[in-house]
């Protein structure tokens, strides 16, 4: 049995300490604020879902009006040589900055 798993019994514990936190009449207020903020809630996220759909739609889309001479370029570059040019560009930077601070 699941040691997180709540019984009946946990259940009408936590429903009477609510009912004598809150009052009675206090509760059908509490109710609809829950399912008000729950359908916010799943208005919200359905709404991020189709903005996500949308923004990869979008990147898909000018993924394919992208020359493909751009890629190719890209995919004949030896690891060697992209990382010597990160190299030498750290060390640019890095003069660049030394030059500053003097």
């Amino acid at each position: 049995m699941n040691r997180m798993a709540l019984g009946y019994q946990e259940l009408l514990i936590i429903l009477a300490i609510i009912v004598v936190l809150f009052g009675a009449s206090r509760l059908p207020q509490l109710a609809k604020a829950l399912g008000q903020s729950k359908r916010a809630f799943r208005e919200g996220q359905a709404e991020a879902e189709e903005e996500a759909r949308l923004e990869q739609g979008q990147k898909q889309k000018a993924g394919e009006l992208r020359p493909a001479s751009s890629q190719s370029q890209l995919n004949n570059i030896d690891d060697e040589q992209l990382f010597e040019e990160a190299r030498r560009r750290a060390s640019r930077l890095h003069a660049a900055e030394n030059d500053q601070g003097k």
